[in-house]
């Protein structure tokens, strides 16, 4: 595939200000039930400007994203329609949509947005209705998502011309990195199921921790109320079946409804902005970005090795100074894929890290500390920013229960979606 060669920014850009809403089922739920887009993302915007410590007129800029708008109110142009939510009616903005991968290119167009010069301190946003449809002429009513409204709702999605009519192409065959991790590293069947099963656990055993967390009752718990007394033996059974030769249903997305929203600024204006807040800034060193659609072998794997390799050059950091990582795994073998190509986990090794309970967030390789795609829930486009809003809060040591043993000071992101969009970037504590 054809490489790209970076420049670093311009100016440094930090990050001062987090937001995010419980990920979560809104239909039916007496709190969250008839929510709009609007106050949904001005929810998630309005927290991340608390947290700041800035106020609506600080802010120069904001992007929208979403991946999906006729999942909610069908609008041309949903960041203009909701500004006045968040108390920015006027402010100019853009909306963009990069499926999956939409929260993760939020972080990077804001940070060019900075970098530039043109601004000095931009609001990124994402929000997703990943479990309900807004009822048309009915702003205030939301009904469940149905498996042939979400295939009604993606039937655009895909050239038309070389896809089954709604139906995803090849672009999400979910084995596609199992086969490939197992083949490459010379497992067993039995021990890429029992890999697979072992991310679930550690993804759910974070998300306990999490009150934004859509899932919340370890496998453990779940496996003993089945009757199981040992969990593997639950993880192993019918009552967690294969949906293919190596993926289970624990492995698989929990698509739900959710925003978050993150506020950054010109390093060297931080305090302007910041006032008397008393968290450290965090600097965003770099992105990498790459994309291959289906028609590339393993295209998950060729498109993050492309974007690890640009964010290691541009940032010059190294795989060793990472303390801290985060996968988009609605496909559950994408965080011990690419933990491997980041180098986070040692090649060939990750899979052992991960049935030994290493990656879950007291051990000493921790990976989505908040549960991922599988347990926190996937509110597609706000998922990216979700583990932002997470990777944030650990390096400041404000996640409770489940912090980190180390604090951490130097993380990476690495975004999935999209057919298929990678996006990675490196934050780090500024001293």
């Amino acid at each position: 595939m054809n490489q790209t060669n970076l420049n670093k920014y311009s100016r440094s850009v930090s990050i001062i200000g987090v937001g995010c809403t419980p990920f979560m089922y809104t239909v039916d739920n007496p709190e969250t039930d008839g929510l709009t887009e609007g106050e949904l993302f001005g929810y998630a915007a309005l927290k991340a400007m608390e947290d700041a410590g800035v106020n609506p007129q600080d802010i120069d800029f904001y992007f929208h994203g979403e991946a999906s708008p006729l999942n909610g109110s069908n609008y041309l142009t949903p960041n203009i329609q909701i500004a006045n939510w968040f108390g920015m009616k006027g402010k100019a903005s853009i909306h963009h949509s990069e499926a999956c991968c939409t929260g993760y290119y939020a972080i990077e167009q804001a940070v060019n947005a900075v970098a530039s010069g043109k601004y000095n301190c931009v609001l990124s946003g994402c929000v997703e209705f990943g479990d309900s449809l807004a009822v048309p002429n009915h702003p205030y009513k939301r009904e469940k998502m149905t498996m042939e409204k979400f295939l009604q709702t993606t039937a655009w999605l895909y050239d038309r011309n070389y896809t089954r009519s709604l139906m995803a192409g090849q672009e999400l065959i979910y084995d596609d990195a199992a086969e490939w991790y197992k083949r490459t590293r010379g497992l067993t069947d039995e021990q890429m199921d029992d890999t697979i099963n072992w991310m679930s656990i550690n993804n759910r055993k974070n998300a306990s921790k999490d009150e934004l967390a859509i899932e919340r009752r370890t496998y453990e718990e779940i496996a003993r109320d089945a009757g199981f007394d040992n969990v593997m033996d639950y993880m192993r059974s019918p009552y967690n079946p294969k949906n293919g030769d190596y993926l289970r249903m624990s492995g698989i997305e929990l698509k739900c409804d959710g925003a978050a929203a993150v506020i950054v600024c010109a390093t060297d204006m931080v305090d302007k902005y910041m006032g008397n807040k008393s968290h450290k800034p965090i600097e965003v060193l770099g992105c990498g970005c790459a994309a291959c659609e289906a028609t590339t072998p393993h295209f998950e794997v060729a498109a993050t090795e492309e974007a690890v390799r640009q964010v290691y050059e541009v940032t010059g950091v190294k795989p060793e100074e990472l303390d801290l990582f985060y996968a988009n795994d609605f496909i559950i073998t994408s965080h011990l894929v690419s933990a491997e190509i980041a180098g986070y986990l040692p090649y060939g090794e990750g899979w052992k890290y991960i049935c030994e309970g290493r990656t879950a967030y007291d051990g000493d390789k921790p990976i989505n500390t908040n549960g991922g795609r599988t347990s926190f829930g996937h509110a597609h486009a706000a998922s990216g920013l979700a583990d932002l809003y997470e990777a944030v809060k650990q390096m400041r040591g404000e996640c409770g229960e489940r912090q980190v043993k180390k604090l951490p000071k130097t993380t990476m992101l690495r975004g999935y979606g999209g057919a298929q969009n990678i996006c990675t970037y490196i934050i780090r504590t500024v001293d």
